[in-house]
């Protein structure tokens, strides 16, 4: 799951601005800490807005 040599990333909605962040997963929606992007099934959608995985971007905070 994870890569310690690569840093963590974040991602961003592009419809309302959600951002995930690898590190801190989302315990919530069952994705847990530590999950990479591309470890995130393609179905899986922006849980405030719906907006599907392939309309984030990868950002740096």
């Amino acid at each position: 799951m994870s890569d310690r040599k690569t840093a963590w990333r974040t991602w961003q909605c592009m419809t309302c601005g959600f951002i995930y962040d690898e590190a801190e997963g989302l315990p919530d929606e069952g994705i847990e800490p530590g999950t990479r992007w591309e470890d995130i099934p393609g179905d899986w959608i922006c849980p405030l807005c719906g907006t599907p995985k392939g309309d984030f971007e990868m950002i740096e905070i």
